[in-house]
């Protein structure tokens, strides 16, 4: 049977050799059988492809990399879902990588094969690590851009970053709370996924540094290392409200946010300002819920545009003096998501 597509862009859709696909595309042996749904399953994305966007002009696919909770995953991918049927002058497509947790050598993995097999532009949340940064320079160097996603990479490592301005985020979320947790003294439990992102670093730090000046009496408790996995999360928050009875509102920058109720609840312990990040279903749940009080989030349609736009003007298939519009810090109450 002959192919519905060129070999080569099942191949790139797939993420498999040119040779794989030929060899279970004419029916030889040694074909596994996770490879022959992969095969499928692209087939079946460039037929939708295919027939949504009447695909006329030059394709581009590009692989998005992220350790992030599943809840942050599928809001990303949503939003690249929803931005790229009407992107042009390119029709673009996605393969998508991703997993709560990864060690740094499976991650690496990911970004080498990328390389090896080729690619129109790597999206990455990933953790700011040396080896990291230096896959990603070699990247690059073979042609590949790369752009990081909410949290960065240093500058050499990467053609640009999409998301919001992570320290004034952070000072925005310690200016709300000030005003909301009032003159009682007390503490501020703040939750990082990861010290290894930069992007969270960058929040901590300007939320340290204006709940210092706009807040004195609230002193901060910092917690890393639950990598919005609510398992970890939930004993990490407990360990610290045991340890910390002074601590009365919280500040998630990392995530899980319904283990860190669970553990004030457990405790007996009372929340009186929760700040949070992200506007995907869970936190919108919870605010609808009313147990948070409010959340800082960006446009993440907007930065998967953002980050295909960067693609395609390497490409050079956007004008010179095209810019890149910056994702703007909002904030988001429980009103909203009624």
């Amino acid at each position: 049977m002959r192919p519905p597509f060129p070999l080569k862009d099942i191949a790139l859709q797939s993420g498999l050799s040119l040779a794989t696909v030929d060899r279970a595309l004419h029916g030889r042996a040694h074909v596994a059988h996770a490879t022959a749904l992969k095969i499928e399953a692209a087939i079946a994305e460039l037929e939708r492809q295919y027939a949504e966007a009447r695909i006329g002009g030059r394709r581009l696919v590009i692989d998005v990399v992220m350790e992030t909770p599943q809840r942050f995953s599928n809001a990303v991918r949503a939003a690249f879902e929803a931005e790229l049927p009407g992107l042009r002058p390119a029709s673009l497509s996605a393969r998508f990588h991703v997993a709560e947790t990864m060690k740094e050598r499976d991650l690496l993995a990911i970004l080498k094969s990328i390389r090896r097999r080729g690619s129109h532009g790597v999206v990455i949340k990933v953790p700011s690590t040396p080896a990291i940064a230096d896959v990603a320079t070699e990247l690059i160097k073979y042609g590949i851009p790369v752009v990081t996603l909410v949290t960065d990479l240093p500058a050499h490592a990467r053609h640009g970053y999409v998301g919001m301005n992570n320290r004034v985020a952070g000072a925005t979320a310690a200016y709300m709370l000030a005003r909301m947790a009032g003159p009682a003294t007390g503490k501020v439990l703040v939750t990082l996924s990861s010290a290894r992102f930069s992007g969270e670093e960058e929040r901590e730090r300007g939320f340290r540094d204006a709940l210092r000046t706009d807040a004195p009496h609230l002193g901060i408790v910092t917690i890393s290392g639950g990598f919005g996995v609510d398992r970890t999360t939930e004993r990490l928050v407990k360990a610290a409200v045991v340890s910390h009875p002074e601590i009365r509102a919280v500040y998630s920058i990392g995530g899980g946010n319904r283990a860190i109720l669970r553990a004030f609840a457990e405790e007996r312990r009372q929340i009186d300002v929760f700040a949070a990040h992200d506007l995907d279903a869970d936190n919108r749940a919870l605010m609808a819920e009313g147990r948070l009080t409010f959340v800082i989030h960006h446009d993440l349609r907007q930065d998967a545009r953002s980050a295909c736009q960067m693609v395609m003007a390497h490409h050079r298939m956007l004008p010179r003096d095209f810019q890149i519009a910056p994702s703007r810090v909002a904030i988001a109450t429980p009103y909203e998501v009624l």
